[in-house]
């Protein structure tokens, strides 16, 4: 028998092969990869519209919608603090949805105090305006509703007489931090959104902030939820 030649090293020839065809789709998916992650435009949220910022403030923060005319002319969006005065939040929410609020003027502004309107017997526009801020609603007095929060720039209150448990229909918006007032007023809500028209509102220029000529008026107060 005649020696034949040795045979040829195949295996470590084949695992050569295979080695560079493994490193070469390593190679390939890296690039897939990094492509992937540096080139591909993630997606953006598209901005709020004015539809959309509305619906918002009206399913998730605002209680009540105030259109104001006059010298200030726009709407006011509040929040009422449901768990903190249930029943002066209830109380304006009850005579909005009654319509008593709509033609009410803000018979008494202050400068760098507050703004205060929501005399539903005496403020209502075209009336004797020398009776606002006397009068409330058709319904009973308030027991006090008394907070630790601070009456701070746009927070809502409720107007009383001497007694603390007098609460009834008026209300006041803060232009300015006014912390005497606290725990001596309820504190019934806060402006979520116009400020700025709260911020217009005719001025009262005669005794104790009433306001001379014809105020501003609540044209319509709305609930929202």
């Amino acid at each position: 028998m005649s020696d034949l030649p040795p045979e040829p090293e195949r295996p470590r020839r084949d695992r050569l092969i295979a080695l560079i065809v493994f490193l070469i789709g390593v190679g390939l998916l890296a690039a897939y990869a990094v492509n992937t992650l540096l080139f591909t435009e993630p997606e953006v949220a598209e901005p709020a519209g004015d539809a959309v910022v509305s619906e918002s403030l009206s399913d998730g923060l605002a209680d009540i919608s105030i259109t104001v005319e006059g010298v200030a002319n726009g709407t006011i969006l509040i929040d009422l603090f449901e768990d903190v005065a249930p029943l002066h939040a209830k109380r304006i929410s009850m005579l909005a949805d009654e319509g008593a609020y709509d033609g009410v003027v803000f018979h008494r502004v202050i400068e760098g105090f507050m703004a205060q309107t929501g005399d539903v017997e005496f403020g209502k526009m075209g009336q004797d305006m020398r009776m606002a801020g006397r009068g409330g609603s058709q319904y009973g007095d308030l027991p006090a509703e008394f907070s630790e929060i601070s009456f701070d720039r746009g927070i809502v209150g409720m107007a009383r007489s001497q007694s603390p448990d007098s609460a009834n229909s008026q209300f006041f918006i803060m232009f300015e931090p006014g912390p005497f007032l606290d725990g001596e007023y309820t504190v019934v809500g806060k402006v979520v959104d116009g400020m700025d028209v709260v911020d217009a509102i005719k001025l009262g220029e005669g005794s104790n902030g009433a306001v001379l000529g014809e105020p501003d008026v609540m044209k319509v107060v709305t609930t929202l939820k």
